[in-house]
């Protein structure tokens, strides 16, 4: 990391400091109830047995896979889907009232109906995953798409160039910072329906724990579990903008 870099995230990090400093005070001084809230220090000493025993291992991995494997899916239709509307009118005609249909439901409401077709395995899982993620890329693409200066579109057919090579070194390269802001939206969607399908299943994986350790009253072992959520999401994002700077290295970022 740049030293700049860090420095930019010295702010943040004495901030959250102080708020844990002053969480811990609450909870000694007996402010906030210790059976509901534990001290920062208590869930700490949780979270450091469960990443020294390698126990935290297996339930990240369950859930890591769904995330992946979903968004993998749910990113490529919405790619296709929006690169199609957006560059054949016939395509968009066809399938914007049925996009427009399903967008704003929100995708967990979807959740309990894909149990009842799918069952409660890793298939309805990455079913409701990748529902969440189509539509933000979709709609993204779809404005990359549209928003692709024409001048290099007339460019490309005076040299001769057919569709396929249009799309593929025009087009994708003018709309790729739409899709990855899209894709990068989405992955957030597909760690929030991993864990809620898990909770609804009862099934492994990170979701699955946490509503576990609720139910069996075991408080600090709960918080734990959703710390290391919480960093899960954190490296997702920090992996997405260190992918996302090197796919746009032609553009001047600041």
């Amino acid at each position: 990391m740049r030293p700049e870099r860090l420095l930019g995230l010295l702010p943040g990090l004495g901030f959250l400091a102080v708020l844990l400093a002053a969480l811990e005070w609450a909870v000694n001084e007996g402010l906030i109830r210790r059976a509901l809230m534990p001290p920062p220090s208590a869930i700490w000493e949780v979270l450091s047995d469960l990443i020294a025993s390698g126990e935290v291992l297996g339930p990240l991995l369950a859930t890591l896979r769904l995330v992946f494997i979903g968004f993998a899916i749910g990113s490529a239709l919405g790619i296709a889907l929006g690169i199609a509307m957006g560059w054949w009118g016939a395509a968009y005609r066809l399938l914007e009232p049925l996009v427009e249909l399903l967008r704003p439901i929100p995708k967990a409401a979807l959740v309990p109906p894909l149990m009842l077709f799918l069952g409660i395995g890793d298939t309805m899982k990455i079913t409701s995953v990748s529902l969440a993620v189509t539509f933000p890329v979709l709609v993204n693409t779809l404005q990359g798409v549209r928003g692709v200066d024409r001048v290099l579109l007339d460019s490309a057919r005076t040299h001769g160039w057919g569709t396929a090579r249009v799309l593929r070194l025009v087009v994708l390269p003018a709309a790729l910072p739409f899709i990855l802001a899209g894709m990068k939206t989405s992955l957030g969607l597909a760690l929030i329906i991993t864990v809620l399908s898990e909770m609804l299943t009862g099934q492994g994986g990170l979701g699955f724990l946490i509503l576990d350790m609720q139910r069996s009253f075991l408080i600090r072992q709960m918080y734990a579990w959703l710390v290391i959520l919480a960093l899960v999401g954190l490296g997702l994002n920090a992996f997405f903008a260190w992918a996302e700077a090197r796919a746009l290295h032609w553009q001047n970022r600041s």
